[in-house]
């Protein structure tokens, strides 16, 4: 999205009227919302699916025009049912951190000629979808990260969206990844990876960002600086984070 936000200010885009934008605005920084929405003049959507799950399991309304929200919440879609479940697939109580797992008339039938990942992903019936959910007092859901990029640090669990997000509210960071860390104490612990658009800015800075709004063992235990086109993305633009963590293992 940055990429993007920097053709239309330098060309100066003025982009025909556009009904809405966008999908699974919790991935993208806030203060991107509010700027790639101004530029586009068109709301955000707010919603969470997948291609195997057809139609969106959650939604909201839409990110209005300028706006850096400070909550995405969802309600679920009443034409699927919803579970959120522990690491044993044991539902768990609200405000808890859970996989979320779905079934419906939309949902795929599985992967083609892979027998082990549909017997994994549809075990007891519920296809998991590997995205960790929080269900809040009023129905609604927060989406939490991936399953498979959460850090066990110390017997607690870490998922690094949480850090994320406050190091991506800081307007001297124009990217950032939390990953994790071998540790000899406690196990794994999170580390930043951060592109700076100030010189000036410091892991401390970064770190100092986080504190008071995250309990202590999930504040970052480093911050390392690279340039914004050094991260290791896929073919959608999505950053490697096991090559960071390879680059981490190197380092040892």
């Amino acid at each position: 999205i940055m990429d993007f936000i920097g053709v239309l200010k330098d060309r100066a885009v003025k982009p025909k009227p556009i009904g809405m934008i966008g999908a699974m605005a919790d991935l993208v920084p806030r203060q991107q919302l509010a700027e790639i929405t101004t530029l586009l003049n068109a709301p955000y959507l707010n919603t969470f699916g997948s291609t195997e799950t057809g139609m969106p399991p959650a939604t909201a309304n839409y990110v209005p025009v300028g706006t850096a929200p400070t909550s995405l919440s969802k309600r679920q879609n009443d034409f699927c049912e919803i579970r959120l479940v522990d690491g044993d697939d044991n539902d768990v109580p609200d405000g808890d951190p859970g996989e979320l797992a779905i079934r419906g008339p939309s949902l795929f039938s599985g992967y083609w000629n892979n027998d082990a990942a549909n017997a994994e992903a549809f075990r007891g019936g519920w296809f998991h979808m590997g995205d960790v959910f929080r269900r809040n007092p009023d129905g609604t859901l927060d989406f939490v990260d991936r399953v498979k990029y959460m850090i066990k640090s110390g017997g607690e669990n870490i998922y690094p969206a949480e850090i994320e997000q406050h190091i991506l509210a800081h307007p001297g960071v124009s990217d950032a990844a939390v990953v994790r860390k071998p540790d000899d104490r406690w196990g794994e612990v999170p580390v930043v990876f951060a592109a700076r658009t100030d010189g000036a800015l410091t892991g401390d800075d970064l770190i100092a960002a986080c504190a008071g709004k995250l309990a202590r063992y999930k504040l970052p235990k480093e911050v390392h600086f690279i340039d914004f086109d050094d991260f290791p993305r896929s073919t959608t633009g999505k950053i490697q984070r096991h090559e960071l963590e390879a680059r981490l293992t190197t380092e040892r």
